[in-house]
């Protein structure tokens, strides 16, 4: 049986830089054997399905490797199958329904954080701002937006996330690619 996957792509199509069009990541992850094939936003986010089992870093190596191919530039990539992506919605420590989607992001990293790694950061000096850590996920409150955040631009630094792949994404992208990696859900 099939796997449904999202692959988190990190910094593409952003201010005119590494320009990948979704079509063609849509091309992309067909030729490397995927079906059910579908992009959300243009942020780089694609979900598909597949027979493999090689995991999610494996996948997401080859999808590395395959856009370094097609538009000779590495972007760093996450997979992550469907029943990670809906713990994620469900262990979230916010009360998501209670927010906008624009208040609440999750950083997705490559590996497990732990505390130690973010020990530094004085979180009360940033409230109301908030952040709580998951599996292999940062959750980030922000009720201002990401955009005016003191404490997103401070959990970014690179010796915070030195050693890891990490990509964010807003609420509203997290759940859709819930929803949209959920093999019961017929509208995903």
């Amino acid at each position: 049986m099939a796997t449904r996957y999202a692959a988190l792509l990190r910094g593409i199509n952003v201010g005119g830089h590494k320009k990948v069009p979704m079509a063609e990541l849509r091309e992309v992850l067909s030729e490397l054997g995927h079906t059910d094939v579908a992009t959300h936003l243009q942020s780089g986010n694609a979900v598909f399905s597949t027979d493999t089992d090689d995991g999610e870093q494996a996948l997401a190596a080859d999808l590395e490797r395959a856009i370094a191919g097609r538009f000779g530039f590495a972007v760093d990539c996450l997979v992550r199958d469907g029943a990670y992506l809906r713990a994620i919605v469900d262990d979230c420590p916010f009360p998501a329904a209670e927010l906008e989607g624009r208040q609440l992001h999750v950083t997705y990293f490559s590996a497990p954080v732990t505390p130690a790694r973010f020990a530094a950061v004085d979180a009360a000096e940033f409230a109301p701002e908030a952040f709580r850590l998951g599996d292999r996920a940062l959750y980030l409150y922000a009720p201002d937006g990401l955009g005016r955040s003191r404490l997103a631009d401070v959990l970014a630094r690179p010796a915070l996330l030195k050693g890891t792949v990490a990509t964010s994404r807003n609420w509203n992208t997290v759940r859709r690619l819930a929803e949209l990696t959920d093999l019961t859900n017929p509208t995903g």
